[in-house]
């Protein structure tokens, strides 16, 4: 019907046609602009403009120097009978506390009342905060960067063969780190840290690991430390495909300098991996392709902020 009507005011008035065209083309860009305003729909956009017009925010960071380190050196090994091996890594003289068959209820309760009650700065005050809610406790003097492995197990009359079924109301242990020295104190803005380690037991086979980690500071914030999801392989798998290469005869002559080595972006291939994603955590793009993103490129998850590992340097 509308077709009729243009073609039969053509054939009167070729003028008055043309003009009802534009007043059409005018009306519906208005009306499509003045809807969606600046920000025009992916589709109607130009297939060239690759870079997206919504920014990601940019998370503010604050260095700090985190005076503790906790690592389970061989976890294969570890169990309710045997125990398990921790290698703490302190940069000052540190007080290791472990607490076998803690209550989950309770060590919550205590992290909560670091942040509105008082701080925990010592084993003492944690313990306050558990109300002795746990099975047994060892401690160990930490000399700055002693990396010494020391062993924590349950005396052998405990007779714990099992924390019970998932989901459980004790935690199998817990690591407490607490400076020494109450001088240090008042220099670290990190006071302690607490690692929630899961040992294999008759009931949960679980390997053992660090399941959750705490640091505590002094101005009374509790953070949960967590691993970021890094795109680029480790040196040792560097040099394991490397030797692979060697043996089979097909490695370059010369080896790879580090900046070409560290050229892991999952997209360009062609710079390095310096922006984390958040809340997914996956680092995996490069300075000059994170501004195109709005989404992960490996999970899909959509970015609520980003940060560098590194600044540059004007």
């Amino acid at each position: 019907m509308v077709a009729l009507l243009l073609v039969t005011l053509y054939e009167y008035s070729p003028l008055l046609c043309i003009s009802v065209v534009c007043a059409c083309f005018l009306v519906t860009s208005g009306l499509v602009l003045g809807w969606f305003g600046p920000d025009v729909p992916i589709i109607l956009r130009n297939s060239e403009e690759t870079e997206s017009s919504a920014r990601v925010l940019k998370k503010q960071m604050r260095q700090v120097k985190n005076p503790f380190g906790l690592e389970i050196p061989h976890p294969a090994a570890a169990s309710i009978t045997k125990g398990v091996t921790v290698s703490p890594d302190c940069l000052e003289d540190c007080i290791l506390t472990c607490y076998w068959g803690c209550s989950v209820q309770k060590l919550h309760e205590a992290l909560q009342k670091h942040v509105y009650c008082f701080r925990i700065k010592t084993p003492q005050a944690l313990e306050d905060a558990l109300y002795s809610q746990f099975l047994y406790r060892q401690q160990y003097f930490i000399k700055k960067n002693d990396k010494e492995e020391k062993c924590c197990e349950l005396p052998q009359d405990a007779q714990v063969l099992d924390f019970g079924p998932v989901p459980r109301s004790r935690y199998p242990l817990v690591a407490l780190l607490t400076l020494a020295d109450e001088d240090d104190r008042e220099i670290y803005d990190i006071i302690s840290m607490v690692a929630v380690i899961h040992i294999p037991d008759e009931s949960y086979t679980l390997s053992c690991r660090i399941l959750y980690q705490y640091l505590l500071t002094a101005q009374g914030q509790c953070h949960d430390l967590k691993e970021l999801f890094m795109s680029a392989p480790s040196p040792a798998e560097r040099s394991t495909d490397k030797s692979l290469l060697e043996k089979a005869g097909l490695a370059e002559g010369e080896a790879e300098s580090d900046e070409e080595n560290s050229k892991d972006c999952v997209v360009c291939r062609n710079g390095a991996v310096n922006w984390v994603l958040l809340p997914c955590r996956h680092a995996c793009l490069c300075d000059g392709c994170v501004k195109y993103f709005q989404q992960c490129p490996i999970c899909r998850q959509f970015v609520q902020e980003s940060f560098p590992l590194c600044t540059k340097k004007d």
